[in-house]
Formats: C-alpha cells, structure tokens, sequence
C-alpha cells in the first residue's frame, strides 16, 4: 500500500501507475509464456485493499493488448459485498474468468463456482475432445453437489428478491463514516473501506505484528462480536442485513477495545 493512500475513503487516487508493472514483467519473461493474470478486485483476507482508481482498467487493457487473460478472485466480492452483483460490475472492469464463493451460498455450506466468457468455453468444447464431454476440464470431487447447489439457488433468490447490493450501497456510507471515526483510537496506523468491508492496520507491538490483532479480536470475542484478523490488521465483514444500530454497536466496542490494548 502506498503512504500517500493511509486513510483512504473508498478507492485511493493514487496508484493506477503500479499496474504498469505487469507490462513489464511481460516484457522480461514474454507474454506468450504467460497464461492468465490473477487479481483480487479488492484484496480481501491481506488486509481489505481496494484498488486505486484506474488500477483494473490498466490491467484489463495490458491484459487485452497482450492476449493474456484476466482472472478475478470474486471469492470476497461477488453477490453484494461491493454494493453490487459483482466486483467486475462495481468496478466496471470485465474480466475473462471469475471465481465466486461465499455469498454464493451465504457462507452456510461450501460451494465455489468459476464463470467464463462464452469465446473460453467454446475453445475447450472445440478442443477438448468428443462431442459428449460438456464440460470444462476440472476438479469433480463434489461438483454439483446437490445439497450445496440448493443453498446457492436459495441465497441467490434472496440476494434478489431483498435487493441485498443495494442494500449494501445505501448503508455503505455510513458505515464507512464511523469506521473512520476510529483514526484517533490506539495503536491505529491506517483505516481502509468500501462497501460493507473495512480494514485496519494495528501498529506493531516490539518484536509481535501479529500479536495486538489477535488481543483485539479475542477481547471482541468476549464482548460478544466476531471480528477476523490477519497479520497486522483487523479485517471487518458485516452482513448485508446489518442495521445502523448494529454497526455502531460493532464500531463502539471495537473503538473500546482499540483503547485497552496495551
């Protein structure tokens, strides 16, 4: 993360020129031995990156102009979190492939899913043998799984029918507003968000990155909230349906708890 991005609101204004470096590392090592270009659109379980504005654009006209494809990790992003269906659709950057996980199913049973262009799906069928195999080359272990296939139809339906990305968008705001009201908390170096996820890095205790993050959750733990942490940072992940209320009460007991860490 760039110095310059600390405390961002959304997408940073800054930063769009790192793209640049996949250019040249097609370069070095020659866009013919490089399949495919793999890319959270906001950086999730590192510490909740949104990317700078411009930023995916770059990397989807790199992509392009070199024939490579562009991949999305929507694991984190699709199906609302952003405020929209999808990170691609948020961020207005298509990409070739994309992944999507957790809201698929709302996180109640596993299931992950991988969407491609009509152009990739087609390549395969005309290449990939006899005319019965109609599928994609992959793993089977428990694909299409009846049982979690019912759990993403379900979630999707209500996804729909409640309007939950626009949901998410409307209380976004607000969210964002109180996160940032944490900036003068202990121990606080820099506060990220968009959509209904936000990011804070802890400063470091001597010789322990990791260590006042995992004090921090386990004292929410105790309060009655889950909070993830990773690294030096504390990862926030609130669900669609949360209330104004709910959030404060998360983001006054977080603030708390900021405050009692030594």
């Amino acid at each position: 993360m760039l110095p310059e991005n600390k405390f961002c609101q959304g997408m940073p204004d800054t930063g769009a020129d790192l793209a640049n470096e996949l250019e040249e590392m097609l370069a070095v090592y020659d866009a013919s031995n490089v399949a495919a270009v793999i890319v959270e659109p906001l950086a999730g379980s590192a510490g909740v990156i949104p990317p700078p504005k411009g930023y995916l654009k770059r990397l989807r006209d790199i992509c392009t102009k070199h024939n490579v494809l562009l991949i999305f990790d929507e694991v984190i992003t699709a199906f609302g979190r952003m405020g929209s269906n999808t990170g691609a659709a948020e961020f207005g950057v298509t990409p070739d492939i994309m992944t999507v996980a957790k809201q698929l199913t709302n996180g109640v049973i596993p299931m992950g899913a991988v969407i491609s262009k009509q152009e990739i799906y087609d390549t395969f069928m005309e290449t990939g043998g006899p005319e019965y195999m109609l599928e994609l080359p992959h793993g089977y272990t428990y694909s299409a799984h009846p049982v979690a296939c019912a759990a993403a139809l379900a979630s999707l339906d209500v996804l729909a029918q409640e309007n939950l990305p626009e949901r998410v968008k409307s209380i976004a705001p607000y969210f964002q507003e109180v996160l940032h009201s944490l900036k003068s908390c202990k121990h606080v170096v820099d506060i990220r968000n968009y959509g209904l996820a936000g990011g804070i890095t802890i400063a470091h205790a001597p010789g322990e990155p990791a260590k006042r993050p995992h004090q921090i959750a386990m004292k929410m733990w105790q309060k009655g909230f889950y909070v993830r942490y990773g690294g030096d940072t504390i990862q926030l992940g609130l669900p669609f349906t949360s209330t104004l209320a709910e959030i404060s009460s998360l983001i006054n007991a977080l603030g708390e708890t900021l405050n009692e860490i030594d």
